[in-house]
């Protein structure tokens, strides 16, 4: 770990928190000083083993189930950051979902749900995280958005469009809260080895990675570093950007 990018005193709270990127994100802040609230809503086993993780290398760790994609259960996840480690320095809105399908086919309760888990609940954890910091005068938003929110993906009109949604929402909200000291930044990874990707064929895979000019998939640490980045005092002027880790998928 780099001396620099230190999170030490910071509380962060990240979003689907229990396993893939969520993971690595909520490792990496511990491992750089922050108290890490690690939100889950169906997998209380591997939150708890990603607490226990943090907690036996000496850092700080709590776990919290919420569907963020209900605005009222937002609230209590960041309530429940602030009561358990006294304040909110770093929101990572990570929680995400897929239900691919090409859009003849896509029945519409498959939209909604892509569209509440991967958007909605970054509207409603935003809102409310946003009160605590505005007081505050200081904070960082970061929101692990998707290279399908920026090129598009046939068979994921739903995922593009949140993902797409999240990019747009960063830059809004980046100009609105920006004279009181808050950045808000969003990450778009490409191809990156977790459960998303075991669904895959791996034919459809392979043929996926012909499109990355490196040649690989990406790892969770990677996407969990720029996070660091992003939530460290080195990032204090960067606001309302989208740093792609994608292997060079999207150029522009």
């Amino acid at each position: 770990m780099s001396s620099s990018l230190s999170l030490e005193n910071k509380v962060a709270l990240v979003t689907g928190g229990s396993r893939g990127i969520g993971r690595a994100i909520a490792l990496e802040f511990a491992a750089r000083g922050a108290a890490v609230v690690v939100n889950y809503n169906k997998s209380p086993e591997a939150a708890e083993k990603v607490v226990e993780q943090i907690q036996s290398a000496g850092g700080k760790a709590a776990a919290f189930q919420a569907d963020v994609a209900d605005f009222k259960q937002a609230e209590a996840l960041v309530k429940f950051a602030l009561e358990t480690f006294g304040g909110l320095d770093i929101l990572v809105n990570n929680a995400g979902i897929t239900r691919d399908q090409l859009i003849m086919l896509m029945p519409e309760a498959d939209w909604d749900a892509v569209i509440d888990t991967n958007l909605k609940s970054t509207f409603n954890c935003s809102k409310a995280a946003v009160k605590h910091m505005m007081r505050k005068r200081t904070g960082r938003i970061i929101s692990v958005a998707s290279v399908a929110g920026q090129m598009g993906n046939p068979g994921q009109t739903n995922y593009s469009a949140s993902k797409g949604g999240q990019i747009a929402f960063t830059k809004a909200l980046a100009r609105e809260v920006a004279a009181r000291n808050i950045t808000v930044n969003a990450i778009a990874p490409g191809f990156v080895d977790t459960e998303i990707l075991s669904d895959m064929s791996p034919e459809t895979l392979e043929a996926a990675l012909k499109l990355v000019p490196l040649g690989r998939k990406g790892k969770p640490e990677e996407i969990a570093f720029a996070a660091a980045f992003f939530a460290s005092d080195e990032a204090a002027y960067i606001t309302g950007q989208v740093l792609g880790v994608d292997g060079g998928m999207a150029m522009m």
